[in-house]
């Protein structure tokens, strides 16, 4: 069978890998370098390594409160009934896991776990050396890699998808299409995902038709340096117990949740944007009470002291910034898609894993267990894939929202920006981010709709027309679900205040 993969994070590779040892003709689409995306960009470490007392079914628990009980009970018990073979996977592939003084894996801490179970590699460089022993591996393999190559739409035949033609023009037909392109956190002017992660895949699947689900769930990392080019500081660094403080320099989050500081993401996050809403500045997060900072996170510290910080000395400027997206291209636990011939993973993907909020450190076990999932059913693989649309408890459908609608009885006729990739990010950020109300949403849906982006032409032609078709998504999504729930969070109209900006929430340069 000819499988032609689209992204080589870890979902991507796990997947390549996995299907090439079952003897499929395996080839990976990379739009840049081998090794880029988002995979070797995360800090925190990977779940499911169990210690005393703990078990899948703890870690199922703990997914699902995170998720807000949004997710998806099937999905969740296949992710960390995998995870300790996904585990020994990765170790056999060579990553270098951190050990404990008797020779196991070491277990940490991170927000809304109930015990320790995250595995990391390098302290905070866990994503790092993932991608290098899973690029390592691929280099050494039979799978075929193209890198610089742009895949801009799929090919379709007889309602099958029959293969994925470049920008370049060039058409490649292949028996599997595979989706692990990522996110879309660049829909957002402050992410931090990296330069292109721009929902190529989603965007993909969209054009060809395929049900998508829960793009409403975008997930705000509460913790990225303030006044600079966004730079994560990983949860894990509140798991050794740094706090977060106001301008005061109380401990404001002992007042939000029972958990404070590991509370569920969403919760943080809003209440540190509440935070610099309210006080006109970040809020900081404090590890000078926390013991070897830099051989525990040594990424991190040298970061932070190249952009003249000591975080043994003084708190560190912090603010919400644009993560990871719950929600994507429908699948089942195996990677089919609605449509024939397509199958997603990772972060492409909507699982039901995640529910309405990620748990820290399950996005990497995700990419990890289904990637490995997808290539054992590509072997038994039929036509018969997801019905054309799958009953969802509670989905938020964006078909049901078409781009001619204004939901607001006004005219589209609009006196603002005309479409820029800036102007797009700026809309979302103050009328589709943390905090979201009515009018925000159905100003943003009308405008979004009114823009038209040109034909691609270039990369970034492509890329600019990708976000506009996820973001349109993103906030009729969002419109369409009027209750809160995880990280889509509304205000009541007696509470409506103004968006978030970024002037407010990021802090002067």
């Amino acid at each position: 069978m000819k499988v032609l993969i689209a992204g080589a994070g870890i979902a991507g590779l796990t997947a390549a890998l996995r299907a090439d040892a079952l003897g499929h003709d395996v080839e990976v689409l990379v739009k840049g370098a081998l090794g880029d995306g988002c995979t070797a960009h995360a800090q925190g470490g990977i779940a499911g390594e169990y210690g005393p007392g703990d078990s899948p079914a703890l870690h199922a628990l703990d997914t699902m409160h995170a998720g807000d009980g949004h997710g998806d009970p099937v999905a969740i018990a296949a992710l960390v009934d995998g995870a300790i073979a996904a585990l020994d996977a990765l170790v056999a592939a060579g990553v270098p896991f951190d050990r404990a003084s008797d020779g196991s894996v070491a277990r940490g801490l991170e927000a809304a776990h109930s015990l320790p179970r995250i595995a990391h590699a390098g302290g905070d460089a866990t994503g790092k050396a993932i991608s290098d022993a899973l690029v390592s591996r691929v280099r050494a393999s039979a799978v075929q890699v193209r890198e610089g190559a742009f895949a801009a739409d799929l090919l379709t035949a007889g309602g099958r998808v029959r293969g994925i033609r470049l920008l370049s023009g060039e058409e490649l037909e292949a028996d599997a299409v595979v989706l692990a392109t990522g996110g879309a956190g660049r829909v957002y002017p402050f992410t931090t995902n990296p330069s292109g992660t721009t929902g190529d895949g989603i965007a993909m699947a969209l054009r060809a038709g395929a049900s998508v689900a829960d793009l409403e769930f975008v997930q705000f990392h509460p913790t990225v340096l303030s006044g600079h080019e966004p730079f994560l500081v990983s949860e894990a660094v509140r798991g050794a117990g740094a706090v977060l403080r106001d301008a005061e320099g109380r401990r404001f989050m002992v007042d939000e949740h029972a958990d404070a500081e590991l509370a569920p993401r969403d919760v943080v996050a809003r209440a540190v944007a509440r935070q610099a809403l309210t006080q006109g500045s970040p809020v900081v997060l404090d590890a000078t009470g926390v013991h070897d900072l830099a051989a525990h996170f040594p990424t991190i510290d040298a970061e932070l002291r190249s952009r003249g910080i000591d975080w043994t000395r003084e708190p560190v400027p912090v603010s919400p910034a644009a993560h990871y997206l719950m929600g994507g291209v429908v699948t089942d636990v195996d990677g089919r898609t609605t449509l024939p011939g397509l199958w997603a993973v990772g972060e492409t993907a909507r699982t039901g894993v995640h529910g309405a909020n990620r748990l820290a450190s399950n996005s990497l076990l995700e990419g990890a267990v289904f990637g490995a999932r997808l290539a054992e059913a590509l072997t038994s693989a039929s036509d018969a894939q997801l019905p054309p649309d799958p009953g969802i408890p509670g989905r938020s459908r964006y078909q049901l929202l078409p781009f001619d609608s204004d939901h607001s009885g006004r005219s589209c006729d609009l006196d603002g920006p005309s479409f820029a990739r800036t102007a797009l990010q700026r809309l979302m950020w103050e009328k589709v981010g943390l905090l979201r109300d009515d009018e925000g949403l159905a100003d943003a849906v009308r405008t979004l709709h009114a823009w038209e982006a040109p034909a691609p032409r270039t990369p970034v032609e492509q890329e600019d027309a990708n976000l506009l078709v996820v973001a349109r998504a993103v906030a009729c999504a969002a419109l369409a679900r009027t209750d809160s729930l995880g990280a889509h969070f509304r205000l009541s109209p007696a509470l409506t205040a103004p968006a978030p900006t970024p002037s407010a929430l990021i802090g002067a340069a």
